[in-house]
């Protein structure tokens, strides 16, 4: 670990730093499948990339610094980190999701570990007591984003972790919308912290990737064997390129976050708007508990238009902001919940929930802050009826 206790200097110099054998500043792409041992029986620190690379490596052993945590683990994507996570448990098992994950999470739950009999309930994780209540014997761990996918809504991430701890089991916490530069759970007692890489600690829309951050030795070990056996890894490559957006993680998510905050202020304000989510508001569900855990609001919104709005000009017109999967990158993104990042959930659950379909979830990037808004302006005046 490195020596700078501030996490804009440890993005840039934490984990492994450079390269002991050419001394260049950056962790070389070790772009290789094995490695050349010195004799039979011995147990080299290299022998097979699935097991382990250098470079691979040194993005694991940054992200467990970010993170305050223990061990760190890259895989290929943000599902592969999860699936992983959820190959810790067994036959019987049940684990408690937030009312508004991530579509992938649900479906990853519902079509392929059931059929391992590993079951999942939906719960609503703002609250607490009502929470503690699901804890039934086959419950083993409580899986929460915070702020969550799509309705930004916050969950008291240290409770969570204490009712965890009291029953004996799992909290495992989603970070990707806040990142280690703006929220570290593991600090707030969490067991396991899980990234898609792909979002803003890559940054630029050029690689898939996900991670996970464990606290305890015993977890450790457990997802080296899964991560091992599975062979869901990270490439050398790919670990390089993560590597290089997280350094620009803090000057990246500083222009984020206050482009988002003027975004949010502009559609509040807007007379086209019914309804807008976001965790900065002093007013937004969750306020208090989210400026205790995180930094701020991040930069992630979802509201909704009137009902002489028509969503499909909206999107239809806007120019500078993309209509596209995904989050996170410097350009500004916007989808739609409902028929792209959940429409895996089903649609009376989405109801339930309040993913309703005229729901628009906004990546708000770093270009100019008035180009965006004027793109989000224009767009909304086309598709008046």
């Amino acid at each position: 670990m490195s020596d700078y206790k501030r996490i804009e200097s440890a993005l840039i110099h934490g984990g492994i730093y450079g390269d002991e054998y050419t001394k260049a500043v950056n962790v070389p792409i070790y772009q290789t499948s094995t490695y050349e041992q010195s004799g039979i029986g011995e147990e080299p620190r290299w022998e097979y990339s699935r097991t382990g690379n250098p470079t691979r490596a040194a993005l694991e052993a940054l992200i467990a610094e970010l993170e305050h945590g223990k061990s760190g683990f890259a895989f290929a994507s943000g599902m592969a980190a999860i699936t992983a996570v959820l190959s810790l448990f067994h036959t019987g098992d049940r684990i408690l999701i937030s009312s508004n994950v991530y579509g992938g999470t649900f479906r990853v739950l519902d079509k392929v570990f059931n059929h391992f009999g590993i079951s999942y309930s939906i719960e609503d994780t703002t609250d607490i007591k009502e929470l503690e209540k699901k804890i039934t014997d086959d419950v083993k761990a409580i899986l929460v984003e915070s702020p969550a996918n799509p309705l930004l809504t916050v969950t008291d991430l240290e409770a969570v972790a204490g009712i965890a701890t009291q029953h004996g089991i799992l909290s495992i916490v989603d970070n990707t919308f806040m990142t280690p530069y703006l929220q570290r759970p593991l600090e707030l007692g969490a067991d396991i912290v899980i990234h898609s890489a792909t979002k803003y600690l890559g940054g630029h829309s050029d690689v898939v990737a996900g991670l996970v951050v464990v606290k305890d030795e015993q977890l450790a070990r457990q997802l080296a064997f899964i991560q091992n056996s599975t062979g869901g890894v990270l490439g050398p490559f790919d670990s390089f390129l993560l590597i290089r957006g997280i350094k620009t993680l803090g000057v990246r998510l500083d222009r984020h976050v206050g482009n988002a905050e003027r975004a949010a202020e502009f559609l509040r304000e807007h007379k086209a708007v019914k309804k807008v989510y976001y965790p900065g508001f002093p007013d937004a569900q969750g306020y208090e508990i989210n400026q205790r855990q995180a930094k701020n609001g991040g930069a992630m919104i979802s509201f909704e238009l009137y009902e002489n709005y028509d969503i499909k000009k909206f999107f239809q017109s806007l120019k500078l902001v993309a209509l596209a999967e995904s989050l996170g990158g410097v350009e500004s993104l916007v989808c739609h919940p409902a028929s792209m990042t959940h429409a895996s959930i089903p649609y009376e659950v989405r109801q339930k929930v309040g993913i309703t379909d005229g729901l628009i979830r906004l990546s708000i990037g770093i270009e100019n802050i008035d180009d965006i808004l004027e793109d989000i302006a224009q767009a909304i005046a086309e598709s008046e009826e």
